[in-house]
């Protein structure tokens, strides 16, 4: 039963990740250090793939991308949630919170489709090694990372409209750390059938479309591989792929757990967790898994380094 009145929400309340206040300001420091982290780490990517010619490839190029997404994702949640551990109630505003919810997923959205490109770059650098450099041109090459931002943000137009129509009175406290989907339908009055369903299979589309993508494309992969006479020819070819697969494996896993399951009610602790996974710890690791593996980027490191 409803029990809430008539009066039109204006504001939400996040919940933080802790019920015990005496545990926020250890919260507090350590994703204030793990947010520093993250922007430190992608911020160097950045400026590495732009300052090293030897880094102007394609691979680099949609690492250099990745990053740029993975401070605005990141950036699009911490901040608040900071706030969070050092306020009684944390309040974001009616606009705020959906701006929060647009470029998450935008940010989101088009985290997938980058991951599926440099997963379809890894299949053309050892499935059509010879045609490489001419289906993988430079201007190829920015034309599928602007097509990886235009879809990502226009893709989450449609959902965000569609839930911030819906009816917002009385209650407002998100049981979450951001707005995201499940918790604003919950507080929506009456609850929305038809908003739920689209939101679900828009949310759902994007991520089975680019894990199907990627999945072909190392199909392909690996059946190239076994091919390969020399088993260091092989063991060559399963490590340029094995940083961007620990990252599939990180991302989409976190993400499919939370939008693609059956509905009903899931224990509220372990989507937190699992969103603080895919929210904080994958931005903050991305760019130590796939600079830690690659040669040409630890040399380019210490070029800098000797400068």
């Amino acid at each position: 039963m409803w029990e809430g009145n008539q009066t039109k929400v204006k504001e939400f309340i996040l919940h933080t990740l802790s019920i015990n206040g005496g545990a926020h300001a250890v919260l507090f420091t350590l994703f204030l250090l793990i947010y520093t982290l993250t922007l430190v780490g992608n911020i160097s990517i950045i400026m590495l793939v732009w300052s090293n010619m030897s880094l102007h490839k394609p691979m680099y190029i949609f690492l250099g991308n990745l990053s740029f997404v993975e401070i605005g994702y990141t950036s699009s949640t911490m901040p608040k949630m900071l706030s969070g551990f050092l306020s009684q109630n944390n309040y974001i505003s009616f606009t705020g919170c959906f701006l929060q919810y647009y470029f998450f997923f935008s940010f989101g959205s088009t985290e997938c489709f980058l991951i599926t490109i440099m997963g379809y770059d890894r299949y053309l650098a050892i499935c059509r090694p010879l045609h490489y450099h001419v289906l993988m041109s430079s201007r190829i090459c920015f034309r599928l990372a602007a097509s990886c931002w235009m879809n990502g943000f226009f893709w989450t137009l449609l959902p965000i409209n569609l839930i911030a129509q819906l009816p917002f009175y009385g209650r407002n406290k998100i049981d979450h750390f951001l707005c995201d989907t499940g918790p604003l339908l919950e507080l929506s009055y009456p609850r929305d059938s038809v908003t739920e369903v689209t939101s679900s299979v828009i949310t759902s589309l994007v991520l089975v479309l680019t894990f199907s993508f990627i999945c072909i494309s190392y199909i392909f992969i690996i059946q190239t591989t076994l091919r390969i006479p020399s088993s260091s020819g092989r063991r060559k070819a399963f490590s340029t792929c094995a940083s961007h697969l620990t990252v599939v494996i990180m991302f989409f896993g976190g993400a499919m757990y939370m939008y693609i399951r059956p509905s009903g009610k899931h224990p509220l602790y372990l989507d937190k967790v699992v969103a603080v996974f895919y929210t904080t710890v994958t931005p903050l690791l991305n760019p130590i898994i796939y600079s830690l593996r690659n040669k040409e980027f630890i040399e380019a490191v210490k070029k800098v380094m000797k400068c």
